[in-house]
């Protein structure tokens, strides 16, 4: 993460400090019981910088910076401590001013403080190079449009070194925490994974992996995979009681299918009938699949008033036999009592 300070007069280069921790959350401290952070910087520039001034935005937290000129590609520290002597969560920020540039390049240091530590105690079964986590599955379901649910995965750093984990290929529309951001050796962490639904594109399912590292060095791999599904449903609005007796009603013949073995067969097929109970049309306006290998067929995607559809699904061998995950089918409809239907496809 790098921040240009400032464009100097046309004479001089630009400055620019860079450090891949801008923010660095302490996790739980103990309560007054100091904690201390270093922030590894680097002068990127074509040209040197001098720190004139570090202010913080409380007397609670007190740095300590490196004074005289900093020479081009030269990286340094800036050390700051805060006495935890507030309860609670805190976020301090420190403004590292030089010479020549109108804004500062600020600095982040936040936790929570607790009067006893606590661990995290169940299992951590899954293993992911030098760390272990809880589970490798996210999954938001029923989210609206403007919430911003999060999900935790709680990891264990099992090596001797410090971890600095970061989650790697993220989408636009997933932010990761790790608190705290440094993991001493045997010690637990917890990973935040928040969903930004205003940044998702459409409504319906989205899946992602994204991938835990020890530190931003490492490259992803297969094995550090972390699975992510959301799905997001259109707003409907308050729908009383009376407009609920006008609208679709939807009824499924089954919402587990069941295609059987493939003996020998390169392709198993199944059908499902969708039939509108209601009094307007049912619109089924979207219909995906969590996994691949499987190929759907929907007669009708509007349905009258007593009238049905048809889903039909075929399974292919060849490919759905290296799907790790159970294949399943989402359907959107306006059934305000069926918004969203998850049909699980059962084959061998």
């Amino acid at each position: 993460m790098a921040m240009t300070l400032a464009a100097t007069p046309g004479w001089m280069a630009a400055q620019v400090l860079s450090t891949p921790n801008q923010v660095i959350d302490c996790g739980q401290v103990l309560f007054r019981k100091p904690v201390t952070v270093h922030f590894e910087i680097t002068n990127l520039g074509k040209g040197t910088v001098t720190i004139k001034d570090v202010e913080t935005s409380c007397g609670c937290t007190s740095v300590n910076y490196p004074k005289g000129i900093i020479t081009e590609n030269k990286p340094f520290v800036i050390t700051a401590t805060y006495d935890a002597k507030q309860m609670g969560h805190f976020e301090k920020y420190i403004d590292v001013f030089t010479k020549g540039a109108s804004l500062p390049f600020t600095l982040t240091i936040k936790g929570v403080v607790v009067e006893e530590l606590k661990d995290y105690g169940g299992d951590y079964q899954f293993v992911m190079g030098k760390l272990k986590t809880d589970t490798r599955e996210v999954f938001f379901d029923d989210v609206m449009k403007g919430e911003n649910p999060a999900a935790e995965i709680h990891l264990l750093n099992t090596s001797s070194e410090m971890a600095k984990p970061v989650v790697l290929q993220l989408p636009k529309y997933l932010k990761a925490d790790v608190s705290p951001s440094e993991i001493q050796p045997g010690k637990s962490a917890v990973l935040r994974l928040t969903l930004m639904t205003n940044k998702l594109e459409d409504y319906g399912l989205e899946q992602a992996s994204v991938f835990l590292a020890f530190n931003a060095g490492e490259k992803p791999t297969q094995d550090k995979e972390i699975h992510v599904t959301s799905i997001l449903l259109p707003s409907m609005g308050q729908v009383t009681d009376q407009q609920l007796a006008y609208m679709p009603k939807m009824k499924i013949s089954s919402t587990n299918l069941d295609l059987g073995e493939f003996e020998g067969k390169k392709k198993k097929k199944g059908t499902l009938v969708i039939e509108n109970l209601g009094r307007t049309d049912l619109e089924i306006s979207k219909v995906q699949m969590f996994t691949e290998g499987l190929v759907i067929d929907l007669s009708n995607n509007v349905i009258q008033p007593g009238q049905t559809a048809k889903l039909k699904v075929t399974a292919d061998q060849k490919v759905i036999k290296g799907v790790k995950r159970q294949p399943k089918i989402l359907l959107i409809t306006n059934d305000p009592k069926n918004q969203k239907v998850i049909v699980d496809i059962n084959v061998k």
